[in-house]
């Protein structure tokens, strides 16, 4: 079947199937995306445009990995001791090592040239006239060799990495100071229903808080995205259409939570297929069939389930691997652990992802559900520690394992 036949009867997608698809059209347009120049420190969690070589080695000569003594092997295995013909610190260069003497040397100065390995202090006997007796020692104890680390014209960061804490300093020690990467994200948040409120407002009869702009805008916030706030919209058909082109104008990715499923009210979904294209709706997934994937005039569109538990689960299994292909990162999805889950579960239509806490009960890590699986239950969320999941047609018997991934996971 294909994708148009999916979203003509409203077929339930696999996950898998859905996140190829998304990944197929997410590297269509980030082949487009412009990128810019930056400097190291302006770049932490940008996507790398270019490769990254290494123009020198690292270290650029042998060095000592410890405070001591640098001598040739071979004048220590007669027990005599040494003068000392030199000192040499960090960032200073020593002289060529006449045979049967030794050098004082430290942590990171280079090894001159003639000695062959280096005897840490601790090892060494300094003798009331300044002579040295050092234990037999073997060519490159104690040294670090040139382009140990890194070798000059080496890849040292691939394309399509985000850049992380470490990625800067490694990057800094070849005397990178800028990279190109991909110019972030315009993403706009929008949430859809006359009953929302936000936090702060008098709580009316039949109203709620709007918790999902704050679930979705928490899981994006720690990517370099450009957020857009795109606030509430009513339940009409007209209005929301105007609001979601104004928005659609501004942005890469429109995001929104609620009005994508059946209802009379669920104009999110009408406006995507009367003034766009609706290229993936429903998924077999639970919670969050109700979900809608298309275009909508230059932006990519998301439209995400309303109830609070579905948007988490589609915004970190659906929404963010595919805003983070979108920008031209090779993200990988993460890998799950193996887990036994404490009690049976009947099979299902579904994908369901559950609630669940990583517990260690004698010395063995297993799954530890929240009691109401509901997804309206958002408690249930900040309770849990990640996501399992039991696939579609799967009954499982107490003590089986299920995939297992944490939060923590999901947002690396």
């Amino acid at each position: 079947m294909s994708d148009g036949d999916c979203c003509a009867r409203g077929a339930l997608q696999p996950v898998e199937q859905a996140l190829a698809q998304l990944r197929e059209r997410a590297a269509a347009l980030a082949a487009q995306r412009a990128t810019q120049r930056m400097s190291l420190l302006a770049a932490l969690n940008r996507v790398l445009a270019d490769d990254v070589i290494s123009a020198i080695d690292v270290p650029q000569a042998d060095n000592s990995a410890m405070d001591g003594y640098a001598v040739r092997a071979a004048d220590t295995s007669g027990g005599e001791p040494l003068p000392v013909s030199q000192r040499i610190t960090a960032g200073h260069i020593g002289t060529e090592l006449a045979p049967g003497t030794c050098a004082r040397i430290f942590t990171g100065a280079e090894i001159p040239p003639g000695a062959d390995c280096v005897v840490m202090q601790e090892d060494a006997e300094v003798l009331a006239d300044g002579r040295v007796r050092l234990p037999a020692s073997e060519r490159g104890n104690n040294v670090r060799p040139q382009g140990q680390d890194i070798r000059q014209g080496s890849v040292l960061l691939s394309a399509g990495r985000r850049l992380r804490v470490a990625d800067l300093g490694l990057l800094a020690s070849v005397g990178i100071a800028e990279v190109e990467v991909y110019v972030p994200l315009r993403v706009a948040i929008v949430s859809s229903g006359d009953e929302l409120l936000e936090p702060g407002q008098p709580l009316a009869p039949g109203k709620l808080f709007n918790s999902n702009r704050y679930t979705l805008q928490g899981v994006l916030a720690g990517f370099d995205f450009q957020l857009i706030d795109g606030g509430i919209l009513p339940d009409e058909h007209a209005a929301s259409v105007q609001r979601l082109g104004e928005l659609a104008a501004q942005c890469d990715v429109l995001i929104s939570s609620g009005g994508v499923s059946v209802g009379e009210e669920d104009h999110l979904k009408a406006a995507l297929q009367t003034h766009g294209e609706l290229l993936l709706w429903k998924l077999a997934i639970k919670p969050g069939k109700p979900l809608a994937f298309g275009q909508l005039g230059e932006a990519a569109y998301l439209g995400l389930p309303g109830n609070p538990v579905a948007v988490l689960v589609t915004a970190l299994v659906v929404a963010l691997p595919f805003m983070r292909w979108l920008e031209g990162e090779h993200y990988q999805l993460p890998v799950p652990q193996l887990l036994p889950y404490p009690s049976a579960r009947r099979a299902g239509k579904r994908r369901e992802y559950l609630r669940v806490q990583r517990v260690d009960v004698d010395g063995q890590a297993r799954l530890l559900p929240f009691a109401n699986q509901s997804s309206g239950v958002l408690s249930s969320v900040s309770w849990a520690q990640g996501l399992a999941w039991q696939e579609v047609g799967q009954s499982v018997a107490a003590g089986d394992c299920l995939p297992y991934v944490s939060f923590a996971d999901w947002l690396a």
